[in-house]
């Protein structure tokens, strides 16, 4: 009788759930589309990624082998969240979060293959660019990232080290998003 109790419950529970995934709250963009949520909110979709590192050896500019990456809103602006997904390479995400107090980003950071989360805080500057900064754990070398303000042709972004404490940076990696098409 037990089984038969439970099988029914979850025969119910699935139910439920199909019928409330309509009203998740991911179906909305439009509240990370409207004030500081809009600093990332316009990088919401699906990118082609083209990359570029800094090479040791000649310190030329070598192609790498690119990445997918896709922005999406959570709860119509409770946070944005992205999936790094690189051609060759570890999957990775970012949880990101507005703090309105700080006028900030917190921004969570998790690549398989490593332990744990990076915390990151991010604040736009006077140019309408994105700065990302590790708070922990600290990364050796320094670093940085900066998202460029999209436009219709897509967006730039680059990762830049410290090898002085953080009195001067050396860009070492570049990004050039435009539209994923299938």
């Amino acid at each position: 009788m037990k089984i038969i109790q439970l099988g029914l419950v979850a025969g119910f529970l699935s139910t439920v759930a199909i019928a409330e995934t309509s009203t998740l709250p991911f179906d909305s963009e439009a509240g990370c589309k409207q004030g500081p949520l809009a600093q990332f909110g316009q990088y919401l979709g699906d990118w082609k990624i083209e990359d570029s590192g800094l090479s040791q050896e000649t310190n030329e500019w070598e192609p790498g082998q690119g990445a997918r990456w896709i922005f999406t809103c959570l709860g119509n602006g409770t946070a944005i969240q992205d999936f790094w997904i690189p051609f060759g390479g570890p999957v990775g995400t970012n949880l990101r979060t507005y703090n309105d107090e700080t006028e900030s980003w917190d921004i969570a950071w998790a690549i398989k293959g490593t332990p744990g989360f990076a915390h990151i805080v991010a604040r736009q500057n006077a140019a309408g660019a994105v700065v990302m900064e590790y708070r922990s754990p600290m990364p050796n070398p320094p670093r940085k990232i900066t998202f460029y303000p999209a436009d219709d042709d897509g967006w730039n972004w680059k990762l830049e080290f410290s090898f002085d404490g953080g009195d001067t940076w050396t860009e070492v990696y570049r990004i050039k998003a435009t539209k994923y098409v299938p």
